[in-house]
């Protein structure tokens, strides 16, 4: 792997840092918001993170229309996946967090704030996020993305609005593409803007309002860190922003073989994550040593962050990766992995499929 710039790996650590700090103490995570909406009546948390996906899009949809970026070589916008694998991964994805408590962003912040149960989840989705990825489960999954993929001529919303004839009249003047890319993300962030906004206890929660919004803003920062940053024509950083599953992974394998290897953008994200939870955790005196409560805790613990890994590694992403990251690209395969997520999460949650609650967990 080449050497990615120092100011990227600069950029990954900042990005990183201010992500633990502020996700620890806003509390921010999907799956709380979808456990506390769909069974406690509290839409805080869920019109945080639609906050922060108004903001995400909005900032890079901004970047790439006025040229600074192309999204065009990240993972979400690639012509040819499986539907199939996407959908079926995010509803792995979906139920595995549910179990254990946290998605995986949830997790390494927890894990900076002390908690071990968190060290399990982080350790084993990074063992079978690899195993899915290259090891023993990669055959299966190569098999059925074999099977099952398709080649689309556009992948993203504006692209696909353009394709079908959207103001041709102005395709002459190349308004098309752009006016498509303005219209979709949008409509988009209005859409979720509305429907964080207009929740009276949300706005009343001054703070988690900042803190959706930085944490969408760190989206396009990511982008412009690995797209324009680390634009080397001769050693270019794979373009991206911010994801945790197969980081996780790589961290993980970096930790134990860095001898000959070198640091990724996500690996230091990660690191930056891990390293600004502990700090404020400390500053706030909120860390504290937890563990598991029952072995039945720990079991669960560890199936969920099981399903999180490899369904991550199928559906390319997890609550943020896709979540925010793959949707602020408006790319088709996001929608469908966080179709597949919501999905997962609702049968963990309120389906005949659900997933009793646990004291303290």
């Amino acid at each position: 792997m080449a050497a990615v710039p120092n100011i990227v790996l600069y950029a990954a650590l900042l990005i990183g840092l201010v992500f633990g700090a502020v996700a620890l103490l806003s509390g921010f995570c999907l799956t709380s918001g979808l456990r506390n909406w769909w069974t406690k009546g509290d839409g805080r948390l869920i019109r945080s993170f639609a906050l922060a996906l108004a903001v995400a899009t909005a900032g890079t949809q901004a970047l790439a229309g006025a040229g600074i970026i192309d999204l065009g070589p990240s993972i979400y916008l690639q012509p040819t996946f499986s539907f199939a694998l996407i959908l079926f991964g995010g509803l792995l994805f979906g139920y595995g967090m549910v179990a254990a408590n946290a998605c995986v962003s949830r997790a390494l912040v927890l894990l900076g704030r002390g908690n071990l149960r968190s060290l399990v989840v982080v350790i084993v989705v990074g063992v079978t996020a690899q195993m899915t990825l290259k090891g023993l489960v990669a055959p299966l999954r190569l098999a059925f993305l074999h099977w099952s993929e398709v080649t689309l001529k556009s992948v993203s919303l504006p692209d696909i609005m353009a394709a079908h004839g959207l103001n041709v009249s102005m395709a002459a003047h190349g308004l098309d593409v752009s006016l498509a890319r303005l219209l979709a993300a949008g409509a988009l962030s209005v859409v979720l803007l509305v429907f964080a906004l207009t929740h009276a206890p949300f706005r009343k929660a001054s703070w988690l309002v900042a803190a959706s919004v930085v944490i969408g803003l760190l989206i396009p920062a990511g982008w412009f860190a690995t797209g324009y940053l680390g634009a080397d024509p001769f050693n270019p950083t794979p373009v991206g922003s911010l994801t945790f599953v197969a980081p996780s992974a790589d961290s993980l394998q970096y930790v134990m073989f860095s001898t000959g290897s070198t640091l990724s953008f996500g690996v230091v994200v990660v690191a930056g994550v891990l390293v600004g939870s502990f700090v404020t955790a400390l500053v706030t005196r909120r860390f504290a040593l937890e563990g598991y409560t029952s072995v039945q805790h720990m079991l669960r613990s560890i199936g969920g962050a099981a399903l999180m890994g490899s369904g991550g590694a199928m559906a390319y992403g997890c609550t943020i990766g896709q979540g925010l990251t793959g949707l602020s690209t408006l790319a088709l395969p996001s929608m469908v992995a966080g179709t597949g997520i919501l999905l997962g999460a609702a049968a963990a949650l309120r389906s005949p499929m659900r997933i009793p609650a646990l004291a303290n967990a």
